[in-house]
């Protein structure tokens, strides 16, 4: 089982952390106040809202406020912890695995937060059972994010790792083939099936895939284009992916 910290989304900033607080599908946990902060009214509803549900309420200073949102600058002297049932860490996903058919989809490098949202949407929307999802080179997941995802970021099976070409490896030790979606790729999406254990990079929006991942890659793939057109946003490639592998 994941680790409950590892199931852990902080959401800030004062309107989204509202939000998250006034949906009661949200297991929010804990909520986060910076010391500095001058009265206002969506503080004390958000305290309301909290004391309502028997959510803890913290204060902190402002620079430990900032290293528990890490977005300091951003986050309005405010954050809620979300318990997120679906994420897991990349150990615990593996030593669940039973090797059964399973599609999972990668980011490398997706920058763009709302590319993030609409990329976990079209997931969530279409089945796939894990997003690989490493640290560092992606966008945060944020309130952009969030808002992009239409709320099932919170839902979404976000499978969390370190840096994704160790990751990519330890799949492959599974028996996972890794197909990489590069414009560049002789051999159609839709030609064959990638395989039933597979997991679909998915490149930054400008460079495409990293050079440490597409040397991973068991096959390369690209979207055929007419009309002129040299490429589709990374969300309408992931919703394409996880509807085409169903």
């Amino acid at each position: 089982m994941a680790g409950f910290f590892d199931q852990v989304l902080t959401v800030y900033g004062r309107k989204p952390a509202l939000e998250a607080l006034q949906d009661n599908s949200l297991s929010c946990y804990r909520l986060h106040f910076a010391d500095s902060n001058k009265p206002a009214a969506i503080l004390d509803e958000m305290r309301a809202l909290a004391e309502q549900r028997g959510i803890e309420i913290l204060t902190h200073g402002k620079r430990e406020l900032s290293r528990i949102s890490r977005k300091g600058s951003q986050d309005q002297g405010v954050a809620v912890d979300v318990h997120c049932p679906a994420f897991s860490n990349l150990e615990d996903f593996l030593a669940q695995d039973s090797g059964a058919p399973t599609r999972l989809l990668a980011a490398d490098g997706i920058t763009n937060p709302q590319n993030v949202g609409m990329l976990v949407r079209s997931a969530v929307a279409g089945g796939i059972d894990g997003i690989l999802w490493p640290r560092d080179g992606n966008a945060a997941l944020g309130p952009l994010a969030v808002k992009a995802s239409a709320g099932t970021l919170f839902k979404a099976p976000l499978v969390r790792c370190r840096e994704l070409a160790a990751a990519v490896q330890a799949c492959q030790q599974q028996g996972f083939r890794v197909c990489v979606l590069d414009a560049n790729a002789e051999q159609s999406l839709f030609e064959g099936n990638a395989g039933e254990r597979v997991i679909y990079v998915l490149g930054n929006e400008t460079e495409g895939p990293s050079k440490t991942v597409l040397a991973l890659a068991d096959e390369q793939r690209s979207i055929p284009m007419q009309n002129g057109v040299e490429s589709l946003n990374v969300a309408v490639t992931a919703a394409l992916i996880a509807y085409l592998a169903r």
